[in-house]
């Protein structure tokens, strides 16, 4: 029976990837990297007052506070690597995507965030579209696992987001991946 169920979400992922009607024009890729100077979660602004052109303006604290601290399940891994030029989940990541699919089924107000990368080699819209299929074959997994679509998004990077730099075999390797974000 177990046999049967992972050759099924195999066949189920390779499928998915195949059927993948990614638009290449509509890809939105949204710059994460700019960084704020002290106004995360968790930070207070204290009341002030300027003088704005002679009139005093008050300000009030302000704390925001995150609204979850749970930010996936503890003590597992939240990246699925693949090989080159493939978006076939390998052996090894089943256990992982399994404890996603457990947290996310307890956990049905989260939302988990698939996003898809490449290594540096190919063109911007190959790695796209291929990236694009890499987060919907864990998409698809988890859903054969019971997850609500509602739950997941599924987005591609390409090779915009590389996580090592170097050009050897090994840091390609680690940037053949997918996030899984909460």
């Amino acid at each position: 029976m177990k046999k049967h169920f992972w050759s099924l979400l195999m066949v189920s992922a390779v499928l998915a990837g195949c059927a993948s009607g990614v638009k290449l024009d509509d890809v939105q890729v949204e710059d994460k990297s700019a960084t704020s100077q002290g106004t995360g979660p968790g930070v207070a602004v204290q009341g002030i007052a300027a003088s704005q052109g002679g009139a005093q303006t008050g300000v009030a604290t302000v704390t925001v506070a995150p609204t979850n601290t749970v930010q996936g399940p503890v003590g597992v891994a939240r990246l699925v690597f693949f090989d080159y030029d493939s978006f076939v989940i390998r052996p090894e990541a089943r256990p992982v995507i399994a404890s996603h699919a457990q947290f996310l089924l307890s956990n049905q107000q989260r939302k988990a965030n698939l996003e898809g990368h490449t290594d540096d080699r190919g063109g911007r819209e190959y790695n796209l579209a291929l990236g694009q299929k890499r987060a919907d074959a864990v998409r698809q997994a988890l859903s054969l696992l019971g997850v609500p679509e509602s739950q997941l998004e599924a987005v591609s990077f390409g090779k915009e987001k590389p996580m090592a730099t170097g050009g050897s075999e090994v840091d390609q390797a680690q940037n053949r991946r997918v996030e899984i974000r909460y």
